[in-house]
């Protein structure tokens, strides 16, 4: 009889058990469904006489009930078991995680702001691109200038007077034109150049300029200072010499070279056995850039010096191509795990 079977249901609905959730499933499957056990019953529930269909619907509802209540039971229990960690070892050596590094021109960059900063310069920054005043005719720079030539200088399309910068010197530009002397800032930054890409060369690279203005300013100070900046960054031994160059904004001007931080200056392959190798350009500031910037250049002078940070770079730790800046191979940057 059907009142039979829903009783021996009852005893076997007590005793069921759920290893994992995928048993929990089956049995869900095997009573609820629409193929289950339960709605097997429903069939033959239709067929009891009407005298009988309270007693045993009751009964069916007493059946399903308590068959939801159990597979909630076990679904709490499943559910407990996951969450229970009690078997961790917490005392364990967590598993190695292999760490990032710095890349070895961010390296070099935050060592060359960590010198100049010492020494009184705040950073300044700008934007990459730029429109040719900031670039090229603040700072000097004839209307004929190789610098201004496409083969230098990327242009923006559509608008001839926007241009990639070619060197930081627009960020100088910038704060010159909008702040007062004293000036001491060092302007950091990523810079363009239309040129073949090579193991010496690249269209672009990184740039770290100087600028100090105030009054009596001579070109003695800019030695010093980068006197003082060589010896940091290369060690105490170093020596400079400056020889006279020529840049638009700056004059005199001159390029600075450091004794070979590799042969000490006896000569070697690096330093094509002269000893000596050049790292950065500088000079006092052009009286006509300090004008064309707002400042009274009868009243106050200034030094300026700029150098690549690839150059500086290559010189520290040895890196021949100047490629492998910036091709992210992951064994190339793993030999600067030290030096972070």
């Amino acid at each position: 009889m059907l009142t039979d079977k829903i009783q021996s249901l009852l005893g076997e609905v007590a005793d069921l058990q759920a290893a994992d959730a995928k048993a929990l499933e089956e049995l869900r499957i095997k009573y609820l469904s629409k193929k289950g056990v339960i709605n097997g019953l429903m069939g033959e529930f239709r067929d009891v006489a009407p005298e009988s269909k309270r007693e045993i619907g009751m009964k069916l509802n007493e059946l399903k009930t308590a068959l939801q209540d159990k597979l909630n039971e076990l679904r709490e229990g499943l559910a407990t078991k996951e969450d229970d960690h009690s078997d961790l070892d917490l005392t364990r050596t967590p598993y190695p995680i292999a760490m990032g590094t710095r890349h070895p021109l961010s390296i070099v960059k935050n060592e060359i702001i960590d010198i100049f900063s010492r020494l009184g310069f705040s950073i300044a920054d700008g934007p990459e691109v730029e429109d040719d005043w900031h670039v090229f005719s603040s700072l000097n720079f004839p209307e004929d200038h190789p610098a201004r030539d496409m083969q230098d200088t990327f242009f923006v399309e559509q608008h001839p007077d926007i241009v990639l910068r070619t060197h930081t010197s627009s960020v100088q530009s910038r704060v010159m034109e909008n702040s007062k002397p004293p000036i001491r800032v060092l302007c950091p930054g990523r810079v363009y150049r239309n040129e073949a890409i090579s193991a010496r060369a690249h269209c672009f690279f990184h740039q770290v300029e100087g600028l100090y203005i105030d009054k009596d300013v001579s070109f003695t100070d800019l030695k010093q200072v980068l006197l003082t900046f060589a010896r940091e960054m290369f060690g105490p031994d170093t020596k400079i010499r400056l020889r006279p160059s020529y840049f638009p904004f700056t004059e005199p001007s001159a390029e600075m070279d450091i004794s070979c931080n590799i042969c000490g200056g006896k000569g070697c392959a690096f330093c094509k056995q002269t000893g000596w190798v050049e790292i950065l350009g500088c000079g006092m500031v052009d009286p006509n850039v300090l004008e064309a910037n707002g400042i009274d250049s009868k009243v106050y002078k200034g030094y300026a010096f700029g150098m690549g940070v690839e150059r500086i770079t290559n010189l520290k730790y040895q890196v021949k191509d100047l490629r492998l800046f910036s091709e992210n191979d992951v064994r190339f940057l793993d030999e600067f795990t030290a030096a972070n």
